[in-house]
């Protein structure tokens, strides 16, 4: 062939030109088919070693309530009442399921607004829509936010999960309230205050989208839209509805302390689902969560119990139980943020604190907290929340695109004290008006026959013999 075709003449230069063009296409090509195939196999996808941990985490949390919550509080009121306590919170687990799912979970974790999720997930709408052959797919938790976070677990497990934390939280409110709420009243309180306050904060502090996440609020598995949220509505149960008969006169010990300490042991196990699942995947992460969360409740029940006996003389199993019950409360906005060492420190400052709010306090203001859901929980979970913004470790939260985490600091102290003064401020205002829409309409509390009886009997027609 002559080679100056190649190099010297118009042909050869336009055939070179040609030439470099396609290996030029031919190389985008192969880059992109390269980049293509990379994300595919980087495309997040089910760890099955997640989903399992997520799976036993959510029915853990779901213990929580039945029986845990239900034997706990029902064995700290008197014998007349204990029925109608184990019924307020299974009935509660049945309605808050049915809540969550026409609405409850579409409002606190779909996009929407800072303030409010959207609709594209009632009635669990387009959940599971991916699933073929039984399998489905990992789903990216407010994709159309900046800070949208990307799951490892199906959405169906993830929505699982929030269900049981939406269950929990007004079960806790009956403390406040036992022995003397008509269950009529508290079946349409609980609706509504799911709806109206638990969602929106959810949202807040929870969603990628909330303007409290937005804020650095810290709040790891709970502390302000759980036990705040729980705590403070619980107060203003107490002050609505008013002091039980014979309050500060008859004794209203409680009826079985053996049913309360079953129940705070399943409190306790169950906990670890609650704080260590929070971290939605099977990681170091929810170790620390599992550790800290054990240490915490564990300082707290000690420094409740020498407390009680220094001052009375004695250690209770009521107090023992209810201070360790306390310190899960306070580790639970922290337990994914804290190292063993300041669990410990949370733990005994919450224990002295909470052990103070739910003899002291709670006298000094002549509120009648029946089973203290305040001063247990409201308390617990302001002191964890603030505690949290001293002693968080950057590390532990620390992400690719945080690269320092969440760390204590004067700026994360005040952060988390914003969180916790908008929780009370919503919480106490909504739950009031709606208290006192529902006295007016259809009353809250039960006759004074009908509380002189016992609730067992006057509501539900049963009895323990």
């Amino acid at each position: 062939m002559n080679s100056r075709f190649l190099t010297g003449s118009p042909r050869a230069s336009v055939f070179s030109k040609l030439s470099a063009l396609s290996a030029l296409a031919g190389s985008v090509v192969f880059f992109l088919s390269a980049r293509i195939a990379h994300a595919a196999d980087t495309a997040p996808t089910i760890d099955t070693g997640d989903t399992a941990w997520m799976l036993v985490s959510t029915a853990f949390v779901l213990m929580m309530t039945i029986p845990g919550l239900a034997l706990f509080y029902a064995g700290m009121v008197r014998k007349k009442n204990v029925l109608a306590t184990l019924m307020q919170s299974f009935a509660l687990c049945c309605i808050m399921s049915i809540v969550w799912m026409v609405a409850g979970y579409s409002l606190a974790f779909t996009t929407g607004t800072p303030w409010i999720g959207g609709v594209s997930r009632m009635f669990l709408s387009g959940i599971g829509a991916h699933i073929q052959n039984g399998a489905d797919i990992a789903f990216t938790l407010g994709a159309d936010s900046l800070n949208a976070t990307t799951m490892t677990i199906p959405e169906s497990l993830f929505m699982m999960f929030q269900m049981t934390f939406a269950i929990i939280t007004p079960a806790l409110i009956s403390g406040a309230y036992a022995e003397r709420m008509k269950f009529s009243a508290m079946c349409i309180f609980s609706v509504l205050w799911s709806l109206l306050v638990y969602a929106p904060i959810a949202h807040w502090v929870w969603s990628p989208m909330g303007w409290l996440a937005g804020l650095g609020t810290a709040d790891f598995a709970g502390g302000t839209v759980v036990h705040i949220n729980a705590g403070i509505a619980g107060l203003v149960c107490a002050l609505v509805l008013g002091k039980r008969k014979g309050f500060g006169q008859d004794d209203l010990s409680p009826f079985n302390l053996t049913y309360a300490i079953i129940g705070a042991s399943l409190l306790w196990v169950g906990w670890f689902g609650f704080n260590a699942g929070s971290a939605v995947g099977a990681n170091g992460r929810a170790a620390m969560a599992m550790a800290t969360t054990q240490i915490a409740a564990a300082g707290a029940g000690v420094a409740w119990m020498l407390v009680e006996w220094l001052r009375s003389g004695k250690p209770t199993v009521l107090g023992v139980i209810s201070g360790a019950v306390g310190g899960l409360v306070a580790i639970t906005p922290a337990a994914g943020f804290v190292l063993p060492g300041s669990a410990l420190i949370i733990g005994l400052i919450t224990g002295v604190i909470c052990y103070w709010s739910a003899t002291s306090l709670k006298h000094m203001m002549g509120y009648d907290d029946s089973l203290d859901a305040f001063g247990v929980h409201g308390v617990g979970g302001i002191v964890g929340a603030m505690l949290t913004g001293l002693f968080a470790y950057g590390p532990l939260s620390a992400t690719d695109a945080n690269p320092s985490g969440i760390t204590g600091s004067l700026h994360q102290f005040m952060v988390q004290g914003e969180a916790v003064i908008v929780t009370i401020l919503w919480c106490g205002i909504i739950s009031f008006v709606l208290l006192k829409a529902i006295d007016l309409t259809m009353g809250l509390r039960v006759t004074p026959d009908e509380e002189l009886e016992g609730l067992d009997m006057s509501l539900h027609g049963e009895r323990i013999n």
